[in-house]
């Protein structure tokens, strides 16, 4: 498979649910909505698609409806990570036959391993297919990070590994990576209100919550950053700041799901257990500030 470009802005897509079963129709719905909208690439089953909740079936069958519905328009990036190895592997194998583009694999959470281990892990899901790897750093919910050293590492071993969504909240960081790695390295924004300072210190893109509905906007700012007009990309920042902010006031994809709901887009906000409807407090915070914004 030819290698696709994987930067700009690449939604991280909800899974919509109809009476807690996949609502494949407002899934495709959705998927329409980002094509016409602009976006740049698009991301099943990773935490904003609720993969935790997805039984394994569950899991691959989205993955599976997402590359039907997208028709090679832009790259579909599987999300297959996992805190086993060897389940990482098979969702990675399993995704690769089904025609996705790249894998986006997490660090393992809960069982926190060594920084080798973090190698090993990677390294075998790395051989399991010749398709791009995209790393995953968000140690505020694995409780582990992945180390400049352990990239620099897989990078120099594995030609796949070539992209990394930081979500570690920090622009040093994304300094970190590109001093050690330079252009060998795609570092994606891994959290909306940080794209820009994140793409300033020399990330390519993003992968949004916020796109889900804000697409065109999103994509707007990030095209003014790749182009190198910081001064319009920032007034664009600033116009997204208070959503990218509301839409992380209770557990993603939670608020996100309220808006898409808001907009028509999907029929239904449902999310699963352990998540929960917002409050009726939260949700007049997000829905006033998609307003602000004609949403």
């Amino acid at each position: 498979m030819k290698l696709r470009k994987l930067t700009g802005t690449i939604t991280a897509l909800v899974t919509p649910f109809q009476n807690q079963e996949i609502a494949y129709d407002d899934l495709r719905q959705l998927i329409e909505f980002q094509i016409k909208g602009g976006i740049d690439g698009v991301v099943p089953v990773g935490t904003t698609g609720e993969s935790p909740t997805l039984s394994h079936e569950e899991h691959m069958e989205v993955v599976r409806a997402t590359i039907a519905a997208v028709r090679g328009r832009v790259p579909v990036i599987a999300g297959t990570g996992s805190n086993s190895t060897r389940e990482a592997v098979d969702l990675t194998k399993l995704a690769h036959a089904a025609g996705a583009d790249a894998m986006l694999v997490v660090a393992p959470y809960y069982n926190k391993p060594s920084q080798e281990g973090l190698f090993r892990h990677f390294s075998a899901i790395a051989e399991a297919t010749d398709r791009q790897i995209v790393l995953y750093s968000i140690p505020g919910r694995c409780g582990i990070e992945i180390s400049v050293g352990v990239v620099e590492r897989l990078r120099a071993r594995h030609a796949n590994v070539r992209h990394i969504k930081e979500a570690g909240g920090s622009v040093d960081r994304v300094d970190q990576l590109k001093q050690a790695m330079g252009d060998d390295l795609t570092v994606l924004s891994g959290d909306d209100s940080l794209t820009l300072p994140f793409m300033a210190a020399g990330a390519e893109g993003v992968i949004s919550v916020a796109s889900n509905l804000l697409v065109k906007e999103v994509s707007k700012m990030v095209q003014a950053a790749l182009a190198n007009d910081f001064a319009r990309a920032a007034k664009l920042h600033r116009k997204l700041y208070p959503i990218s902010k509301a839409l992380f006031i209770e557990p993603n994809p939670v608020p996100i799901k309220a808006g898409l709901k808001r907009a028509g887009v999907i029929r239904s906000d449902e999310v699963r257990a352990p998540l929960c409807e917002m409050s009726a407090a939260n949700r007049q915070v997000v829905l006033q500030t998609l307003k602000a914004l004609g949403y």
